[in-house]
């Protein structure tokens, strides 16, 4: 399998763009992760039947976040994408979220080849509503309370979260 952190870079974040590789697509309950100590995905667990995740899940390469996973991204699309495709993204906000009290902030994006969403005001205001139901909810047979949105913030924020896990990165693989 591909070593997406060797084959891909973050992407163009100055100008909005980035790369993301799929993890989970729209509708599923299987929690899948990409596993960059052996490239490749795994079933880490699936969620109740009748709790599909929203939107499609992904990461951006060369990547680190507070948890030490690559950052997470959101992707707004109305079809799933399948995983291991990746695409060019354009950053329209950050989800800023909290699991088990630790932060573990979410980029929101769209297809690069998207023109009429621009930034998080684009998107309906329940399709926002239902993202932020199951973020918070969907670790509740584990532990219910364990998970928090926080809020849901720009591009500028959202840069400045990637530029932070770009550094996070860098900083890990020269050590």
């Amino acid at each position: 399998m591909t070593d997406f952190d060797r084959e891909f870079t973050p992407g163009d974040v100055k100008n909005g763009l980035i790369n993301v590789v799929v993890e989970i697509p729209t509708g599923s309950i299987d929690k899948i992760e990409w596993h960059r100590q052996t490239s490749d995905f795994k079933l880490d667990r699936s969620n109740l039947s009748t709790f599909a995740i929203p939107v499609n899940y992904g990461f951006i390469p060369r990547t680190l976040n507070d948890d030490d996973d690559e950052l997470d991204v959101l992707i707004i699309t109305d079809k799933p994408i399948q995983t291991g495709v990746t695409l060019r993204a354009k950053i329209i906000g950050v989800m800023k979220f909290e699991d088990e009290g630790d932060s573990d902030d979410k980029i929101v994006t769209v297809p690069a080849s998207e023109t009429t969403i621009n930034s998080l005001s684009d998107i309906p205001k329940t399709q926002i509503e239902k993202i932020t139901h199951y973020f918070t909810h969907y670790k509740d047979y584990k532990e219910a309370d364990s998970t928090k949105v926080l809020s849901w913030d720009d591009i500028e924020e959202a840069k400045n979260v990637i530029n932070k896990s770009i550094w996070m990165w860098d900083e890990k693989s020269r050590n």
